[in-house]
């Protein structure tokens, strides 16, 4: 009876403890289209480029209004987007 109910017993940690294990997550990208090709440069307050890594394959743009805490995330392939990022830049290095 107790080899029994030892077995039972360690049969359950058993499942608990791999129904417990995380996962890898699956293509977590913040950003779920391309994203807008135009916000009017007056309404951006912050910009953040997330490079693309292991859980979302694409590079991400995304800007913070000023307004509200609202993001919105910018087309990396749009002109505008191009062109604002290296006037970043070239503000940063003068």
């Amino acid at each position: 009876m107790k080899i029994i109910t030892a077995v039972v017993i360690l049969g359950c940690l058993l499942v608990v403890e791999v129904k417990g294990q995380a996962r890898a997550p699956k293509g977590r990208c913040f950003c779920v289209d391309k994203g807008v090709n135009m916000v009017p440069p007056k309404q951006i307050e912050k910009v953040e480029i997330i490079p693309a890594s292991r859980s979302c394959k694409t590079q991400e743009i995304v800007v913070t209004l000023k307004n509200s805490t609202e993001q919105k995330c910018l087309n990396p392939e749009s002109k505008f987007t191009q062109k604002y990022i290296m006037k970043a830049v070239e503000k940063r290095l003068v």
